[in-house]
């Protein structure tokens, strides 16, 4: 009876595959293109989307358990991020009340200039978010601080949000600490600081251009009408008047980046540092009540100075003000592990490695799956996750490195997950800068040109990591290094593979 029950499980055809993901971006170019601000949230669009797959999925034979099954799967491996976005919320109240931000803010506005304030607020950024291994955390921090000081500045609010994503994706990626590096290594096999040194030779160079861009973008901003001193005056002012400015409220920040370099699990040191928040905010801040920081924390902040530029910036935090982003989260990952579950993935992508020939083409190929499954399945995770597997035996049989796979997950898995509004990591930044992917898009030039980089190099033939450990460089010399770590079944089939290419005059010899 059972056997005659049970309903056969099919791979969907392309046209079936193709109708969630269209039904998913027609709602969205909806409501974020023609709703006219009547809804801007992804979340419905999401769940409508999120119904067609689980319809798919049982016209493929899956049953509703099965469906419900994929879903739980991939929000169970994306509960240890929401808990700690639940804290980060508790991070952001904590360091408005102690003042932490705001001294930033104060001290930021007395310090930079409109000219020199993207190049250095990028590297400042950087190295907060390379010392946390967390974007998220570098700009729910410096991040917010930064964004303030360019509003009093006169910069453009897309341009500093993009500088901000810039520089807290450039430490989020050289940080050993990161979640998504070290996924990125773990799914390539490969080790993590072979995984580090690749992506220096894509996002480094990138990261040097886009300085030099934020440096002309400041000098060009600075010689215009722009910048207007009363304002960056009004908010020192407010904020000298309603906090203690004592340089010691800065010391929270420096917990954080100890935290990190201890290596202290990423709950536990938010923790720590909420903790740590809310100490400096009794001492320095005073007449906080018991119930006024549990409010605090809870709800986020309420200040008002009475300028409304330091109002809108001080208004974030809080647990509560986590949930839009949240419920995002949680939806976002579920139409994924559905998108997962019934085969689509498989379907548009299973068969297309069989056409890739090149090296450049199949870094292409896997960039570009990549930031399909950003966009589509609505996580980063996904986007690092999902390719890895698809194309591993395809790096092997070009001769390629583990690392060379691994980098190029981030280049394009990574970068380009914060550029869509809908995703997790865009609605987060969205909450947190006050400013929709969308806008500062174009702003963040390490994300939007590293794999451009990657790619322009590769069909020059050069940046590229072989498997027996050199490296052809970006002057095309071709230079023994580190042999990358690799499965040792698999790195031996690149090696072979990498020799019958150079027999064949298609792979460079070092030079």
């Amino acid at each position: 009876m059972s056997t005659q029950n049970k309903r056969e499980v099919r791979l969907p055809s392309i046209f079936e595959a193709i109708i969630p993901i269209l039904v998913m971006i027609a709602l969205m170019v909806y409501v974020f293109g023609f709703s006219d601000g009547a809804y801007d949230g992804a979340h419905m669009p999401l769940i409508i989307a999120l119904i067609v797959t689980c319809g798919i999925g049982f016209l493929c034979g899956h049953t509703f358990q099965d469906m419900l099954d994929g879903i739980i799967n991939r929000i169970n491996a994306t509960l240890e991020a929401i808990l700690i976005l639940f804290t980060v919320g508790l991070l952001v109240s904590s360091f408005m009340m102690s003042g932490t931000i705001p001294a930033v803010i104060y001290y930021g506005l007395k310090l930079l200039t409109p000219q020199f304030f993207l190049p250095v607020g990028c590297i400042l950024v950087a190295i907060v978010g390379l010392a946390c291994g967390s974007s998220w955390t570098a700009t729910a921090t410096i991040g917010i601080a930064f964004m303030t000081i360019g509003e009093g500045l006169g910069m453009n609010p897309a341009i500093t949000a993009g500088m901000v994503i810039s520089g807290a994706y450039v430490g989020d990626k050289f940080s050993p600490l990161s979640d998504t590096t070290n996924l990125a290594a773990g799914v390539s096999e490969t080790g993590l600081f072979d995984h580090v040194t690749a992506m220096v030779s894509t996002t480094a160079p990138v990261f040097v251009i886009s300085l030099i861009l934020y440096t002309i973008i400041g000098f060009a901003s600075g010689s215009t009408a722009g910048y207007n001193p009363a304002i960056a005056d009004g908010i020192r002012e407010a904020i000298y008047t309603h906090f203690n400015t004592n340089p010691l409220v800065l010391l929270p920040i420096l917990v954080v980046i100890a935290m990190c370099l201890l290596r202290v699990p990423g709950l536990p040191g938010v923790l720590v540092s909420v903790f740590t928040g809310v100490i400096f905010a009794l001492i320095f801040q005073g007449g906080h009540s018991l119930a006024d920081i549990f409010s605090i924390l809870h709800y986020g902040p309420t200040v008002e100075t009475g300028n409304e530029f330091l109002d809108k910036a001080l208004a974030k935090g809080g647990m509560n003000n986590q949930m839009w982003t949240i419920n995002l989260i949680i939806l976002a990952v579920s139409f994924g592990g559905a998108l997962e579950r019934c085969g689509i993935v498989e379907r548009l992508f299973g068969n297309l490695k069989r056409r890739i020939h090149s090296v450049p083409g199949l870094i292409l190929t896997t960039m570009l799956t990549s930031i399909f499954c950003d966009a589509a399945m609505c996580d980063q995770f996904l986007g690092i996750g999902v390719p890895a597997p698809l194309y591993a035996d395809k790096y092997d049989e070009m001769g390629l490195a583990r690392n060379m796979l691994s980098r190029t997950l981030e280049d394009a898995g990574t970068l380009w997950a914060v550029m869509f509004p809908w995703t997790a990591c865009g609605a987060y930044q969205f909450k947190t800068l006050g400013v929709n992917p969308l806008f500062y898009f174009p702003y963040a030039f390490v994300n939007l040109l590293n794999p451009i980089y990657a790619v322009v190099t590769a069909l020059f033939k050069r940046n590229i990591f072989w498997a027996d450990g050199t490296y052809t460089n970006v002057l095309g010399k071709t230079r023994q290094g580190k042999v990358a770590e690799a499965p040792e079944e698999e790195h031996a089939k690149a090696l072979k593979a990498l020799e019958e290419l150079r027999q064949a005059g298609k792979a460079p010899r070092i030079s």
